[in-house]
């Protein structure tokens, strides 16, 4: 039957060599580009159980008065968000089971983005003629940031509420078209009847469609300019190395999704997070003890804690201080990753295409520059919890967070200059290896060339 149809289709769309020729694709075999396929299942699996919570969950504002399941909060006034939040965590059949999966799928699907673009910055992946797959990688990054900020500020909740009026003041807080923003985000002045529904057709519908496009862009231009090659895994710049897309890598992405899949699953069955019942409704005025943005914006909360009071003035225009840390800072960073590739083309002065990638240590200015820039963010990270820090350890706030300022600045340095010196010592080992092998007229070869070459 099987063979009946591939030849009923074949002969009337001549599909049989396009077939053959994509079931030949070859891709490498190094685990660290399963990254982005982790990526790619965990956007699966947000949109499977975003479709199961967007039945269930209702996008408004409107008060109601509670008097579901949670016996703690009967009779408490809230909005209808709330509540339809309430229904579906215990009154829905597996509801709570598909919320926690949605959510660490967002996680994992952010910090798969983030491993990812890591890799590709440590081995120089976006290097001629990939500079577009980095850009594309970049921008789903941020609409995940943003998609992630808005999906769990839906709940209603006091926690998610105090994100709203923290992301409602730093788009006010941009000169000139601060309002504007604001108004076109929230809808208004913070909180309003119109946020959570404008937020809910943010997140279910223009996001996840743009990512939906950005991730089929990234696959198309992968597959048209095909994947890179490590140093010594037989490839070349004119020839790619790895497992035929059928059956081999077919098979393996295919356990990957199930594994991906499974792990989703057990963390959402087994691991709380973010139980808004133990929040209560929103409340302009309340805020929970201890309250921390979810961990991907956890940097930008300490870069807002850290940074000083100052306000600035150009002409007639205020520039409050959040806009230093909560806007500014990390549009520099953004644009600095935006434009890194093309920098670094011109620094070196290499215009030429680049099939095989780099080791770190062979590129120690750029490592150094990379892991100092992720010392920089971490203590940023830390930052954003130096109440709960100072709590533990019994210690004042303004002291930790004078500590934490002295680290922001002296761990990045004494990070990249670590990481400069063992790149070094790495290149110097490697040149007496190859000095070696060539002395003794021995081939070099780190590594088994893979069994299935193709031509680019």
């Amino acid at each position: 039957m099987i063979e009946f149809l591939a030849r009923w289709f074949d002969a009337r769309l001549g599909a049989a060599k396009f077939t053959r020729k994509v079931m030949n694709h070859v891709f490498p075999d190094h685990w660290s580009f399963m990254l982005g396929e982790i990526a790619l299942y965990s956007f699966v699996v947000l949109v499977m159980t975003g479709v199961f919570l967007a039945v269930f969950y209702q996008g408004s504002s409107v008060p109601v008065i509670y008097h579901g399941a949670y016996r703690p909060l009967r009779g408490v006034r809230m909005s209808a968000a709330y509540h339809s939040v309430l229904h579906l965590s215990f009154s829905i059949p597996a509801g709570l089971l598909f919320r926690q999966m949605h959510h660490w799928a967002a996680d994992i699907f952010i910090a798969a983005i983030f491993a990812h673009l890591a890799r590709i910055y440590f081995t120089a992946a976006y290097r001629k003629p990939r500079e577009l797959n980095w850009l594309i990688g970049l921008t789903m990054l941020l609409l995940a940031l943003a998609n992630g900020f808005f999906g769990y500020s839906l709940c209603d909740d006091v926690l998610s509420g105090a994100g709203l009026r923290v992301g409602y003041a730093i788009l006010l807080s941009v000169p000139v078209v601060g309002p504007w923003l604001a108004f076109l985000v929230f809808g208004g002045t913070s909180p309003n009847p119109a946020t959570l529904p404008r937020m809910f057709v943010w997140h279910i519908f223009f996001i996840p469609a743009a990512l939906a496009f950005l991730i089929l862009a990234h696959l198309g231009i992968i597959w048209r300019q095909m994947h890179t090659n490590y140093p010594g895994a037989g490839g070349g710049e004119k020839l790619i190395v790895g497992s035929r897309f059928w059956p081999v890598y077919t098979m393996k992405s295919l356990a990957l999704f199930f594994g991906v899949f499974a792990g989703i699953a057990a963390l959402g069955g087994w691991v709380q997070i973010d139980p808004v019942w133990v929040y209560g409704p929103y409340n302009p005025i309340g805020i929970v003890p201890g309250a921390q943005p979810d961990w991907y914006l956890g940097w930008v909360e300490g870069a807002m804690r850290l940074f000083p009071g100052v306000n600035g003035h150009v002409g007639r225009w205020l520039i409050p201080e959040l806009f230093f840390p909560g806007f500014l800072f990390p549009a520099l960073v953004f644009a600095f990753l935006y434009c890194y590739p093309f920098l670094e083309q011109w620094l070196c002065f290499d215009f030429r295409g680049h099939n095989v990638l780099r080791r770190p240590w062979e590129m120690p200015w750029a490592t150094a520059l990379g892991c100092a820039g992720l010392a920089f963010v971490l203590v940023l990270e830390i930052a954003g919890g130096d109440d709960v820090i100072a709590v533990a350890m019994g210690s004042s706030v303004i002291v930790v967070r004078r500590v934490l300022r002295v680290l922001a600045i002296v761990a990045p340095l004494i990070t990249g200059w670590i990481i400069h010196r063992w790149c070094e010592a790495m290149r110097r080992k490697h040149a007496h290896l190859r000095e070696a092998l060539a002395g003794a007229d021995a081939g070099y070869s780190e590594a088994e060339i893979a069994p299935q070459p193709q031509p680019r």
